[in-house]
């Protein structure tokens, strides 16, 4: 009970108090101080009201790195409403199923971001919307949602316009706003985050405001004070954003610089120009970050630390080669179970930093199991990685048997991961038992993948496995088996996926197969596919 347990508004409130001038956030040359964050905030909360979002409903935000995004996640806490984060890259298909399976009541949007047409996806998604009443909308097949609000130039017919919201919520007292953040629970559901799982469909991890506090010890872990600057070139539908600048901001005082993208040449121009001293991200972007051309040019001297999760094999070049630009730290995580696991500290050998995980952070427990039999290993032997902790989630929304089979009745969540305990207690992260694909910092389940290409007639049966990449970690391939008489090519696959599915879902590699390696009791061989995949795109690459 040491832990005073805050909601996300009343951090930031908090963080408005003691800290009140003193920047706060950064975007495109326009500065926000603390305390005008929470005047952003609170004029958000208020619109939101306004809009008719009631405590308890679920909120789906599908923007891009802006400031909006930041007042809107506070914002939705502040009158105890829940967050579902959209993936920008998401399409129509993986944005209208979340919609569906999270019961929301509301869909936030731009109309569009640069080439994107998010407008077009939503009218896909639920047609007809223009000629309904924009405070109450009804979709058959999302019997939950009732509003639309678009962030756009013009108001669109059967929307509710934001700058409309705004100005109308100037006018209303904030009384309401102040009885609503008041009663939040500390201990409800904050956010639902949408992660891939092993059932071919992304289920939606509900966590509570308690992740305030391992952002709390994230920070102290890594020495973080008013004094540091983040650059965040992370999206902000993302957790590792969430945890290292969203709320590590607000609970440290530190100062949060915002781009809207990750571009590596403007991310070390905005390292030089704002003085930043904390950078995170993944091989990629450290692997641009480092080969970028001006780097050479570039005064980095105010970096002081970058997190840079390694463990991997594939991992250990690009933290060894990142050292040159900044001292990192590694650690883990995952967002059932919170992203300041396990951390290194800031004078952990070389060694520790660029091949390890770290050691858990307060709270937290580790064992690694046998994944056949569940018994517990000792020191320096490899199995499962399984962690119990006050951060382990409240469960999959709408997912019993899903949340079942992850969390025991012990507590101990299974993470499907891969690794092992040194003696003195310090995790190594190996990679995953499942066949999940980690494609540039993105969760794949390739099983997704397969279920979505089957529904074209032409596609007999699909197999996706993960195959290298330096840049990326892996990418994911494609071994299909066509119907018999149809007419398909390599091509024709990859354009089924283009404009429906993320991008990182995309397969890069397809093959077309007459059968794939089976076991004696019917299962794919994917560890003979992937060997072949290798051997393909070889062979490809050699051609």
């Amino acid at each position: 009970m040491w832990y005073e347990k805050l909601t996300f508004g009343r951090l930031l409130d908090n963080a408005a108090q003691r800290w009140g001038t003193r920047e706060a956030l950064c975007f495109g040359g326009r500065r926000w101080s603390f305390e005008q964050l929470r005047e952003e905030t609170d004029r958000a909360a208020k619109a939101l009201i306004a809009a008719g979002v009631q405590p308890g409903e679920h909120v789906c935000l599908w923007l891009g790195n802006q400031p909006e995004y930041v007042f809107l996640f506070f914002a939705v806490a502040k009158i105890g409403a829940v967050l579902v984060p959209i993936n920008t890259r998401f399409r129509t298909k993986d944005m209208s199923y979340i919609v569906m399976q999270s019961d929301a009541s509301t869909v936030i949007s731009a109309a569009q971001s640069g080439p994107i047409d998010y407008l077009a996806m939503i009218e896909e998604m639920a047609p007809e919307f223009r000629r309904q009443d924009a405070r109450r909308l009804s979709v058959p097949n999302l019997p939950a949602l009732r509003r639309v609000i678009l962030l756009s130039d013009d108001a669109v017919p059967g929307t509710l316009h934001w700058d409309s919201l705004l100005r109308e919520s100037e006018e209303n007292s904030t009384d309401e706003l102040e009885r609503r953040s008041a009663a939040v629970d500390p201990d409800g559901t904050a956010y639902i985050m949408y992660t891939s799982g092993t059932t071919g469909f992304p289920k939606g991890v509900m966590q509570g405001h308690n992740v305030i506090r391992n952002v709390i010890d994230e920070g102290n872990r890594f020495g973080v004070t008013p004094n540091d600057v983040t650059l965040n070139y992370l999206p902000l539908y993302h957790a590792f954003a969430v945890y290292t600048a969203v709320l590590m901001s607000p609970a440290s005082g530190s100062r949060q610089v915002l781009m809207a993208n990750f571009d590596a040449g403007e991310a070390l121009r905005l390292i030089e120009a704002e003085r930043a001293t904390l950078i995170h991200g993944f091989d990629t972007h450290y692997k641009d970050l480092l080969e970028h051309p001006s780097r050479p040019t570039r005064d980095l001297g105010s970096l002081r630390v970058g997190v840079l999760a390694a463990g991997m094999y594939s991992t250990e070049p690009i933290a060894r080669r990142a050292q040159s630009l900044v001292r990192t730290i590694t650690g883990y995580g995952m967002t059932e179970i919170g992203l300041g696991v396990t951390g290194s500290y800031l004078d952990s050998d070389e060694e520790v930093r660029t091949t390890m995980s770290g050691w858990p952070l307060c709270g937290y427990e580790i064992k690694i199991v046998d994944p056949a039999t569940g018994a517990r290993l000792p020191p320096g032997e490899t199995g499962e990685i399984c962690v119990r902790s006050y951060q382990v989630m409240q469960g999959y929304y709408r997912k019993p048997e899903e949340t079942a089979r992850t969390i025991d009745a012990d507590g101990w969540l299974h993470t499907g991961d891969s690794g092992f305990l040194r003696a003195d207690g310090c995790m190594r992260f190996l990679g995953r038992y499942k066949d999940m694909l980690k494609v540039g910092g993105e969760n794949v389940d390739p099983t997704e993948v397969e279920a979505f290409l089957l529904e074209d007639l032409r596609i007999n049966h699909v197999a996706v496995v993960g195959l290298a990449d330096a840049r990326l970690s892996e990418v994911p391939v494609a071994f299909v088996i066509p119907e018999p008489g149809a007419t398909l090519q390599e091509h024709d696959v990859i354009d089924l996926c283009r404009g429906r599915i993320a991008s990182f879902k995309i397969p890069r590699h397809v093959f077309l197969v007459e059968s794939f390696p089976m076991t004696g009791s019917g299962k794919i061989q994917k560890y003979l596919l992937r060997e072949e995949a290798q051997r393909r795109a070889g062979t490809s690459a050699g051609a």
